[in-house]
C-alpha cells in the first residue's frame, strides 16, 4: 500500500492557508478530530452534497428525498442494535495510557510491512486480523499484537491491557433538568435509522411503489478513540444515504445493481478507474448479508469512501418489533411463481452510503498537484487543485487590468450577469499574474481579463486553469463556456 505523507501534510497545510479547513476552535488550541470548514471548503463542500443529491433524486424516478432528525426516541438504538452492538475492539498501553482501536494498531503494522517490501507477512498478518476479528476473539487479538511486538507510539512499550469492546455513541440528556427519569438520548452515530421510522410516511405520502429508494443528507456523530488523518476520521461528519427498499429474494441483484451505480458516480468526476477498488467485508455488520466498500487511493492508501451494504429486512423488522407498528408493505404485482399478488411483507434494504468528508478529502487529493514551470530564463512553480468545475468553489475570476478607465465598471458587468448562475469572484489588487496564481490554489477553473481592448471590441481575454491556456473571447461568450465546463 503506497503512500504519500508529504502530499498529504501538505494538503492539509494548503486547505488551512487556503480558507478551506481549520482546525475547530483553533484559538483555543483547537479540539481532537473536530474541523471548520472555511469559505472555500464551504462551497466546496455544498458543491459535493448538491451533485450527489441531484444524482440521487433526479436522475432516479423512484428516489425521493428527506431530512430527519438529529434527536431520535432512544428506543430507535436499542431497535437498531447500536446499544448492544455500536462498538469496537479497543486497547490501552499500561504505560502511556493511550487508548486504540485493535484493529487500526495492526492495521499500521500492515502498512509497516508493505512499504518495507514484506508483502508476505503483511498478508499473512491481514489473515490472521481478519480471522480473529470474524471470530470476536479479543484474546488471540491480544496475543497477536504482543507477539508481533507491535508498540505505543507514544511510550514505545508493549505494555498491553485485555481488549474489551467501547461503546461509540455520545449520550446527552433530553429536557429542562435531569431529574425527570430516564431521559438519557443519543446523538444519532447514522443518518440511516431516520429513513427507517419514516419507512411508511414516505411510502404512503409519495405513493411510493417497490422498489424506491430514500435519500438523506445528515450530520452523524461517534466518539472515535482514535480520531485520525485529518477530516478521514471525525467525531462529528456527515453522511450522504440512501436506503433502496426493494422485494425479499431480489437483493442479490440489487446489490451488484447498485456496486456498479455508485462506482460509475465515482468515476463521473472524471477520476482514473485504477484509483478505486472494491473490498469486501470478511466481517459483516450484524444487519447485513453482503457488504462491500468502495475505496479510494488517498495519499495515506487505499482507504473506503463509500460502503454498500445488504441490509436484508433486519431494521424495519426490528422497529416493527420495538415499536408495535406494522412496518409492512402491501405488493399487488403478481408473483410468477405462484399467480397471485406477493401480497404483504417487510421490505429488504440495499444502503449506499458515503461520507461528505472523506469525499471532500478525496476530491483535494485528486485535485492537488505541485507544477514546476521553470525555463532557463527563471525559476517559477504552482500548486494547483485541478477540480472538476462543477465541484469548484469559484467557478470563474473576474479580474480587470487595472483598477481605473472604466475596466473594473466593466468587470462588474460581467459579474452581474453571470453572479446568478454560478460562483463569481472579483478580484482587482496585485500584478494579474499574482491573481492568476491564487486563482489556481484555490482551484478556479477560469480566470477573465478585462483589459483596454474589451473597451473597443467588447472582446476578454479568459484563461483555462488546468492548460494555462489564454485565448480571446467576445465578453458575452464567457457565461456559456462556464456553463458548459459545469455541465
Amino acid at each position: 500500500m503506497a503512500t504519500d505523507s508529504n502530499k498529504f501534510q501538505a494538503i492539509i497545510a494548503h486547505c488551512k492557508e487556503y480558507g478551506f479547513i481549520f482546525p475547530s476552535s483553533e484559538i483555543y488550541d483547537g479540539l481532537a478530530a473536530v474541523y471548520d470548514y472555511g469559505q472555500w471548503g464551504a462551497e466546496l463542500k455544498k458543491n459535493i452534497k448538491d451533485h450527489w443529491w441531484n444524482s440521487m433524486t433526479r436522475m432516479y424516478e423512484n428516489i425521493v428525498g428527506i431530512d430527519a432528525a438529529i434527536f431520535m426516541h432512544p428506543t430507535t438504538w436499542k431497535a437498531s442494535g447500536h446499544v448492544d452492538n455500536f462498538s469496537d475492539p479497543m486497547i490501552d498501553n499500561k504505560d502511556s495510557k493511550k487508548r486504540y482501536r485493535v484493529d487500526h494498531l495492526i492495521e499500521a503494522k500492515i502498512e509497516e510491512f508493505d512499504n518495507a517490501g514484506q508483502k508476505e507477512q503483511a498478508e499473512q498478518l491481514q489473515q490472521q486480523l481478519d480471522q480473529l476479528t470474524e471470530a470476536s476473539d479479543f484474546a488471540g487479538l491480544k496475543h497477536l499484537i504482543e507477539s508481533y511486538k507491535i508498540a505505543c507510539s507514544v511510550s514505545g512499550t508493549v505494555n498491553w491491557t485485555d481488549v474489551r469492546q467501547f461503546n461509540l455513541m455520545f449520550s446527552t440528556e433530553f429536557g429542562a433538568t435531569s431529574d425527570e427519569g430516564d431521559n438519557t438520548i443519543y446523538l444519532r452515530p447514522e443518518t440511516a435509522q431516520g429513513i427507517f421510522v419514516n419507512f411508511l410516511n414516505v411510502q404512503k405520502t409519495g405513493r411510493m411503489k417497490i422498489p424506491f429508494g430514500i435519500a438523506q443528507i445528515g450530520k452523524a456523530f461517534r466518539n472515535e478513540i482514535v480520531a485520525r488523518q485529518f477530516i478521514f476520521r471525525m467525531r462529528e461528519f456527515e453522511q450522504m444515504e440512501m436506503q433502496f427498499f426493494i422485494r425479499p429474494g431480489t437483493q442479490k441483484e440489487w446489490y451488484e445493481y447498485w456496486k456498479t451505480e455508485r462506482l460509475n458516480w465515482h468515476l463521473g468526476l472524471g477520476i482514473a478507474p485504477d484509483q478505486y477498488r472494491f473490498h469486501d467485508h470478511v466481517k459483516l455488520a450484524h444487519y447485513a448479508d453482503a457488504a462491500c466498500d468502495i475505496e479510494y487511493n488517498f495519499p495515506i492508501g487505499f482507504k473506503e469512501v463509500e460502503g454498500i451494504h445488504s441490509r436484508t429486512d433486519f431494521d424495519l423488522r426490528n422497529h416493527q418489533e420495538y415499536s408495535k407498528k406494522k412496518m409492512q408493505y402491501f405488493d399487488n404485482d403478481i408473483d410468477p411463481a405462484t399467480g397471485k399478488p406477493y401480497g404483504n411483507y417487510i421490505p429488504y434494504v440495499i444502503e449506499t452510503s458515503i461520507g461528505v468528508d472523506r469525499t471532500v478529502m478525496l476530491v483535494l487529493s485528486e485535485a492537488y498537484e505541485e507544477q514546476d514551470l521553470s525555463t532557463e530564463e527563471k525559476k517559477d512553480s504552482r500548486v494547483v487543485l485541478k477540480f472538476p468545475a462543477k465541484l469548484a468553489p469559484i467557478k470563474l475570476a473576474v479580474l480587470p487590468l487595472v483598477k481605473k478607465d472604466g475596466l473594473p465598471e466593466i468587470a462588474q458587468q460581467l459579474m452581474s450577469d453571470c453572479r446568478s448562475s454560478f460562483k463569481c469572484f472579483y478580484e482587482e489588487k496585485d500584478t494579474i499574474g499574482k491573481r492568476y496564481r491564487r486563482m489556481d490554489a484555490i482551484g478556479t477553473p477560469f480566470c477573465v481579463t478585462i483589459d483596454h481592448q474589451t473597451k473597443e471590441d467588447g472582446t476578454v481575454t479568459i484563461r483555462h486553469r488546468d492548460s494555462m491556456k489564454q485565448e480571446r473571447v467576445p465578453m458575452s461568450e464567457v457565461k456559456n463556456i462556464v456553463l458548459l465546463a459545469m455541465a
